[in-house]
Parts: structure tokens; sequence; C-alpha cells
């Protein structure tokens, strides 16, 4: 018995989930984010759990923290300078890429320089055929020749990615063997090992942005594990993925590519298992922080998997939870461009020195001001107490674009709001057309320290069904680490046509990778009932792309039964596409399977019925697309399960505002759950 806690690092806050093993309680907490001292925030909401909470550290018997130092070292492009060793005549494989263009409609648009530039690219001597035979091996002299170039470039680490390593790893082992000889200071990377997939540009780009990532996230995690081990926490500690899992702190140094969406998967995992608990199986989850705002889709309580998802300007091609990000976060600066035109985004005043109201030395207007300047929010410390808003200096903050605009400070701030909107509406299009949903059977799940702040905004817009504010929305992220379940995958390219001869021939190749899964759950030290999820990426043949198909083992079995493996496709095919050719011949690239542990999972509980009707606190004037409107606010204490009041209005709590704009109702369910929705007139 113990606690469990879970840590998001933000850019704006760190957020704290704590559950309790003998009450089974949970509580909060947010701090402010410390990207100048990483390690200095978590010391910090320990020493404020002890005094507020009596936890002591040597009682906290599971940690798991999420960051998005990966993906930002990408975004910014700081990390280290690597160098990539590829095959001879190969070596321009970043700068072809797919040959396509970012924008498909814009003729000057240019794909983005490669992570890698081309002098820092090296061919190697080597060549492994298609079938997995050494056509020809690397020799020592070779290596030593790029090493040596690698080195006069100022190079701090290499990545192999060798021509059908994914067939047969021995020529990129033999490599990193000889440099380990050559340069043992020089980290390598291979591709292999990270992400053993077919096509070349994929399985090289993935590698690449791990080697990329690695020292940055290695002396992140360094820094993090020596600050709670000094502080007396002895536990293992775990680490978000971005497949939505969590992996040991020794994998995570070794497997950076594993956890660069870590921050993001978990808010996901989080808002999945709220929605499912309490009876919402359609919704779209929305996560605002003080950078960005994500978007994800979760059915019945499952996020929504797939590969390729955009890390800066990059796709990684590894599983991932689907998340739709843009440049729309609560600290999103508002500017004037050249041609007069208000924009907001993507730069972000972050937690230092942050928006103008939260008066640590801002003085450029973002959409948290701008809220701040129309009077909704600010009308009770936010952040736990963190934060004083001073109205005062949004409005000061919103006057020199208001004047440039020829506008009220009340005008702009509801365009700086609709203009983000616009943003967010724009990102959810793509990705409900990707997943083929109408949102108007669906819900949209608010999170993050702005979610509930702008999530009636951007519902109406996409003529949801509602809103739905989680009790404490501002820590979600952090809850979702906290019971996100040890989870890995593991992926063998087969190419293989689908008929009951191949189907049979891979039932050993099955039980390799379930072993493997077994013996890496108990590495991370599970010893109870896992979970193996089996499928496989599918094409018609002659199809450049594949589906990822669910299938059952026993279709790999001794007999095979390549009839339920081709029904599965031509099903899933159908369901994605309108159509299935079952007459076709089908082939299959990948074999997939997902080992999981499961982790307890604290139970919602329900809240008290409402005995009278809800009463707000106060009535001010707050601002609605410039209109000037009474409004009603109400705390999140005071609401009861049963409790129903229209908008304009205003919800405060510790962790976040939630906003009610005029034309909206609101209800409490049995969960204690904000359910928002428009009004029929």
């Amino acid at each position: 018995m113990g606690y469990r806690i879970g840590v998001d690092v933000g850019g704006s806050f760190t957020d704290f989930a704590v559950f309790d093993d003998g009450t089974g309680s949970l509580s909060t907490l947010k701090v402010f984010s410390r990207p100048d001292a990483p390690g200095e925030e978590i010391l910090l909401a320990l020493d404020t759990l002890k005094k507020r909470d009596g936890i002591e550290a040597k009682d906290v018997s599971y940690f798991t923290h999420g960051t998005t130092v990966g993906v930002n070292t990408v975004i910014q492009r700081n990390g280290q300078n690597v160098a990539l060793f590829t095959t001879e005549n190969f070596e321009d494989v970043l700068g072809v890429a797919r040959l396509k263009i970012p924008q498909i409609h814009n003729l000057y648009s240019v794909r983005p320089e490669p992570l890698i530039p081309r002098e820092r690219v090296f061919g190697i001597a080597e060549r492994m055929l298609a079938t997995g035979e050494v056509k020809l091996a690397p020799n020592e002299e070779n290596v030593a020749q790029a090493v040596a170039g690698a080195l006069a470039a100022g190079c701090d680490g290499i990545v192999l990615a060798f021509l059908h390593s994914y067939r047969n790893p021995e020529n990129e082992r033999a490599v990193k063997a000889m440099i380990e000889r050559i340069a043992p200071q020089l980290p390598v990377v291979s591709s292999a090992e990270t992400w053993p997939i077919i096509r070349e540009y994929e399985r090289t780009v993935t590698a690449v942005i791990s080697g990329y990532v690695q020292p940055r996230v290695a002396h992140y995690l360094d820094r993090f594990e020596t600050v709670l081990r000094r502080q007396g926490i002895a536990c293992p500690l775990l680490i978000t993925k971005t497949n939505g899992g969590v992996m040991g702190i020794d994998q995570a140094r070794r497997e950076c590519v594993q956890m660069i969406l870590s921050g993001t998967a978990s808010g996901v995992i989080g808002a999945g298992y709220l929605a499912k608990a309490s009876g919402f199986d359609r919704v779209m989850s929305l996560d605002i922080g003080g950078t960005s705002a994500d978007v994800a889709v979760i059915l019945d309580g499952e996020a929504q998997y797939g590969v390729g998802e955009l890390i800066g300007d990059f796709q990684i091609h590894v599983p991932s939870v689907s998340v739709s990000s843009v440049g729309q976060g609560g600290g999103s600066v508002a500017w004037v461009d050249s041609l007069g035109l208000l924009q907001v985004g993507p730069e972000s005043a972050g937690s230092t020195p942050g928006p103008a109201c939260y008066g640590r030395g801002g003085d450029r207007a973002t959409i948290t001001d701008a809220m701040a300047a129309a009077n909704l929010i600010g009308h009770m410390p936010l952040g736990y107490g963190a934060v004083t808003v001073d109205h005062a200096a949004s409005r000061a903050a919103l006057s020199p674009l208001a004047e440039k605009l020829g506008l009220s400070v009340e005008a702009l701030a509801g365009n700086i709001v609709d203009i983000a909107v616009s943003g967010m509406y724009a990102e959810v299009n793509a990705l409900t057309s990707r997943f083929a949903i109408d949102p108007r059977e669906f819900h949209l799940f608010a999170f993050g320290g702005a979610g509930a702040m702008l999530a009636c905004f951007l519902a109406r817009e996409l003529d949801m069904k509602g809103v739905v504010v989680p009790p404490t929305p501002g820590v979600v992220s952090a809850l979702g680490g906290l019971i996100a379940d040890l989870k890995n995958d593991f992926i063998r390219t087969t190419y293989c046509d689908v008929n009951d001869r191949e189907a049979s021939d891979l039932a050993p190749l099955l039980a390799e990778m379930q072993e493997t899964g077994r013996n890496w759950l108990k590495e991370q030290g599970f010893n109870g009932d896992c979970e193996m999820r089996l499928s496989a990426d599918m094409r018609y043949r002659g199809q450049s792309y594949e589906i990822e198909t669910t299938l059952q083992p026993e279709w790999l079995g001794s007999s095979g039964d390549a009839g339920a493996i081709n029904r599965a496709f031509h099903e899933e095919h159908a369901r994605l596409y309108g159509h299935s050719d079952e007459r076709a011949a089908v082939q299959m690239v990948n074999l997939r399977l997902v080992v999981s542990g499961k982790t307890p999972k604290p139970p919602l509980r329900e809240t008290g019925v409402a005995t009278s009707p809800a009463t707000p606190r106060f009535h001010t004037k707050g601002w609605f697309g410039g209109m000037e409107h009474d409004m009603a606010i109400y705390h999140r204490d005071d609401l009861a399960s049963g409790h129903d009041f229209d908008g304009p209005a205003i919800v405060l709590q510790d962790d976040t505002t939630t906003v009610v704009p005029p034309g909206f109702s609101a209800h409490v369910d049995r969960f204690g759950n904000l359910v928002i929705t428009k009004r029929e007139f």
C-alpha cells in the first residue's frame, strides 16, 4: 500500500495526480513548470504534497512521468549533431524523402530541411538483399573513414540505416560494433533496433529522430531520476509512451523515440478512461495547455492509433495515439502581420514570462489575455493559487493591437478567440475525415488548463452533441500517466501473400514475438496476467500502402486460416473506404503484436445529489464576441448531481475555468461532470 503519483510536465504548468491505495482517494496539484531548471517543479510539488497531505517520499510506491522534451527538441531543432551512415549511393534518402510537398496547392511550398544535412551523411560499402542475404559485408577500414569524417564534422552521435536491415540487421550490428571499437564515445542508434519496418525513408527518419533527441532526453531523465532519488523516492520510475502505455526509465533512455509524444498521449488515455467510466462512448478529446490545442478521437474509451504522426515537420513511424495539434494554446501570442491581418500563434508566451495577466513580466497579448480582457476568467486565482489574474495588464497588452486595428479591446478579444477556434476547427475537420466520423455524433471532452475555457466555442462551430468537463480537467494528463498500462509494440516484416501455407508458416514467428513480449513485461517487473493484441499491415496486391487489420492468433496456427485473415482485411477495407474486392489477392506486409500489463484504475465516485437549485456566488459583466452580457459566476464545489443552469455563466475551480457562452445550458451528471449543450430555441 502507498501512494501512486502521475506527473505531466507542460509548457506552463506541471500537473500531479495522486492516488491513495489505502483509501482509494484521488488528489491533484498544479505548479509552474521550470524550463529554466528542469526538476525544480517536481521538488516544489513534492514539498507541497508533504505539507498539504502528509505524503512522505518513502510512501510513494509508483511514479509515472510524461514530458514534451523530445517533441520540443525536434520542433525547436536544438538536438545533437548526428551523422547518418547509410548504404553507399543512397546518401540522399533524407533529402528525397517521399517527394511530397507540405501544401499540395501551394506551388512555392518546400519540404523542410532534414535534421541531418547532406554533408553529415556518409555512405558505407555494404549491401543486404531484400531476401535477407548479405551480398556485401562492411569492412572496418571503410567504417573508420566514415567515423573520421563524422568527427571532423563535429558530430556527437551516429545513426545507422542500411537497405533491408528490417529483414536482416547483421550489417547494422557489425558496423555498430566497429564504431564502438573505433570511437566508443559516440552513441550509435540503429534503425533495425529502433523500429524495423520495410520502407527505407520511414525507417531512416524514425531512427534519425531518435538519435537527434537522445542526449537531451537522456540528460533530462538523468536529472529527473536524480531529483527523485535525492528526495527519497525509491520505487521504479516509469515514463509514459507515445503508444499510450508506460515503460521503465532505463528503456526510455535507450529508446527515446518511444516517448517522443508521451505527454500528449497521457492526456488522451486519461480522457478515454474518464469518458468511458462516465458513460460517454463517442468523444473527441480537447487538451489545451499553454502552447497547443490537441484533439484526438476516442471510441468506447479506446484512443485511436496510427503511424506517421507529425513531430514538428517530420513524420514518426512508431505506433502512437493519433493526435492533431494546432498552435493555439492559452499562451499563444496574438499579432498583426505585414498585411494588417490579426494572427494568433503559433508562438507561445509559455510559463516564463507567460501571458501578461499572469504578472510574471509578459507584455504581449495572448488567448488567455483575451479571455481576461473580456472578463471571462480571473474571478479567483488559477493553478491552485499560483496565479492571480491581472485584468488591467491583459487590457494593456491588447490595447496596442486594438488601436492598430481600429477596434475596442472587447471586440479584439472576441476576434482573438474566433481566430484561435478557427485554427482548431481546421485541424478537427482533418481528423474527422481521417477516421470517417461525424462530429455531430460526438461530445467534446475538454481538459487541460484552457480546454474548458474554449471548448464550447469549438463545439458550437462543429455542431457537436455537447461538451463534457470532468471534475478536475486541469490534471487529466497526469491522471492518464497514472492509469496507463505497461505497454510495448513489436513488429516483424513478413511481406507475403495471404494463403493457408503462408499463414501456417507465420506460427513460429508469432510464438517468438509472444515470448519476447512476455519477457519484456518481466523486465518491467510485471508478473500478472498480460493482454496481447495481434494485427497485421495488409493491402491488396499492387497497392502502395497498407491498413492495419486485427487478427486472431489461432488464424496463424499450425493449420493456418487464410480465409479468416482475408475476410478480416476485406471488412476493414470496406469500413474505411466503403468498398472491398474479395476476388483480389491480399498481401501481409508486417505482423504486429501489442503486449500490455494492466495497472490499477481509481474508481469514479458519484457526487452528492442536489437538494436545491444551483446558486451563483455573484453576477458580473462579460463580453462574448464583443457584446456585453450579464454572467452568473458559479464555483465547482457548490455544484452537485442534478444541478442545471443556463449561460452565459462561468464555473470557477482551482485548476481551470469553464466558460458557458450564451445559448448553452449546463447539467451536472452523477459523476460530477459538467455536460454543456446548446439550448433549443
